[in-house]
């Protein structure tokens, strides 16, 4: 039942993108067609998955032990980088419509906050691994929601005819605004 709750919480009530604002750049900037946002949303998945189980090993294992958590933040992004090369390798052999269609945006992922902020606040939770596990895939399913939602709103959008001050990315900031109110709702009133 913990795990559910990790989970939801996640997702929903702590949606990295919505409701932190983590994450933004990509999520605005990658979130113009559904195709796209999917393929961001499963490269984000991957690396943030894969990224918290890392950073729990190496903080658990080495950085605690040594007494050196103040590298966290160094040693973190380095494990981001590399796991965000494995990925730009793996996406340019296996689909290389989505490499070009992701550009700019898939080494960004790096220097993604959402990802980074996950490692973190796994260690400040002090999750144990399984826990660890399960936060980073909430919280990828929730940036995954959140950006191919998103891109869906954005490509009706485009169908409509909005006044000329307000097409593009003022439109996009507006739905964005209005789609992290309704997450937000999910933590109900404070």
């Amino acid at each position: 039942m913990e795990y559910i709750l990790i989970i939801i919480a996640a997702v929903f009530v702590n949606n990295i993108v919505l409701a932190q604002f983590l994450g933004i750049c990509p999520f605005i900037g990658v979130s113009g067609k559904v195709e796209t946002s999917a393929g961001m949303g499963g490269a984000v998945l991957f690396v943030l998955v894969l990224a918290g189980v890392v950073t729990w090993l190496i903080r658990t294992y080495i950085l605690t032990p040594l007494e050196i958590e103040f590298m966290q933040t160094i040693v973190y992004i380095l494990i981001i980088a590399s796991l965000v090369q494995m990925v730009e390798i793996i996406l340019k052999k296996i689909s290389p419509p989505l490499f070009q269609a992701l550009g700019v945006y898939l080494p960004l992922i790096t220097t993604n906050c959402a990802i980074l902020g996950v490692a973190i606040l796994i260690g400040q939770n002090k999750y144990t691994l399984m826990e660890a596990l399960v936060f980073s895939i909430g919280h990828s399913i929730g940036f995954f929601i959140a950006i191919v939602i998103f891109a869906g709103l954005r490509e009706h959008m485009e169908k409509l005819s909005l006044p000329e001050g307000i097409r593009g990315v003022p439109a996009a900031f507006i739905v964005a605004g209005i789609l992290a109110l309704a997450f937000m709702g999910f933590a109900g009133i404070v």
